[in-house]
């Protein structure tokens, strides 16, 4: 009786068995990847045209986010300072003015031309995130950039990916505190007599915050 299939079936078992374990191979690369701190982005350090050293000014000289910051209240996007900003100190006041470090500083008030600074933190251009709704309802640059206040080299601290954002926006209780210690880096919830969860509970309810946790609520 004649073979009811053809020949090259007979190594038809191992090509679904090798093709098979590529996939499988792809998918646990693909999850892996997309779940380390290369695709998050936590570490990213790029080199700033101006060093600028957010240890030494915030921390040493006690300036406040806002300073050099001056839209993180009132717009979506938190703006990076302009050459002005600088000028104000290290020109006017001719505070290091000829150091090395402000090359690009003066180049840029010689020149008109903007400082090119190296965006570190950027929601991708699908997601929507107003900047001005979280730090006007309690939530600190410490929450979603680390400690900016003791880094010589500003870094991406958290992923700030989908699911990093839901957690929070499930559970913000932990995230809140006063309006007036938003910019105040070093505050702990010691300092207002409260634990953080009987804090953020109470910031809650007296806020009525109710953060979106549907698709609807970043993806517009």
């Amino acid at each position: 009786m004649a073979n009811f299939f053809p020949r090259w079936t007979n190594i038809l078992p191992l090509k679904v068995v090798v093709c098979g374990g590529f996939a499988a191979a792809a998918i646990v690369a693909g999850v892996t990847y997309y779940f380390t701190p290369e695709y998050t982005r936590v570490g990213y350090m790029p080199s700033q045209p101006v060093p600028f050293s957010h240890d030494i000014h915030v921390t040493q000289l006690g300036m406040d986010c806002r300073y050099c910051h001056t839209q993180v209240e009132v717009s979506g996007h938190s703006n990076v300072p302009t050459t002005q900003t600088c000028i104000s100190c290290h020109g006017e006041n001719k505070v290091q003015w000829e150091s090395p470090k402000l090359e690009a500083v003066r180049n840029s008030w010689s020149t008109g031309l903007p400082i090119m600074w190296d965006r570190i933190h950027k929601a991708p251009d699908y997601a929507y995130f107003n900047h001005a709704v979280h730090v006007n309802r309690g939530v600190s640059c410490v929450s979603c950039h680390g400690n900016v206040d003791q880094m010589p080299v500003v870094y991406q601290a958290e992923s700030q990916s989908m699911g990093w954002c839901l957690e929070c926006h499930r559970n913000p209780e932990p995230n809140l505190r006063p309006l007036d210690e938003v910019y105040n880096l070093t505050w702990t919830p010691t300092d207002s007599g409260l634990d953080q969860a009987s804090l953020g509970k109470e910031l809650v309810d007296d806020w009525h915050i109710n953060p979106p946790e549907t698709c609807a609520g970043c993806h517009r």
